[in-house]
């Protein structure tokens, strides 16, 4: 399994715009595309002092599902043109992680 990693950041004045393109447009053109191998995306937020940071984490079986993304420079991060004016800074790239262990909790 690979882990696609990215980190956005935006005003407090401008988070919940951001939050709403990226879920309202973002994510749904994503799951749009029924890209083999993909598995899910998870969106996280947290505030800090003066802005917000995002962190979108997307699931993958394989690399080869990375490119049927992305295409081969799948580093290249995903913004929308519309998403981009939003944020005040955001990575260009994605990383990339092999998941080497992943453990689901047993229920007792």
């Amino acid at each position: 399994m690979i882990s696609r990693i990215w980190h956005g950041w935006t005003t407090l004045g401008n988070a919940d715009a951001y939050d709403a393109i990226v879920r309202g447009e973002v994510i749904p053109g994503i799951e749009a595309m029924k890209i083999a191998g993909f598995r899910h995306t998870d969106l996280l937020r947290r505030e800090l002092d003066e802005k917000v940071e995002f962190l979108t984490i997307m699931w993958f079986d394989d690399l080869d599902a990375v490119r049927a993304f992305k295409g081969e420079n799948y580093i290249v991060a995903h913004v929308l043109a519309r998403a981009r004016a939003v944020p005040s800074r955001f990575d260009s790239h994605s990383a990339h992680y092999e998941v080497i262990d992943r453990r689901k909790q047993v229920e007792t």
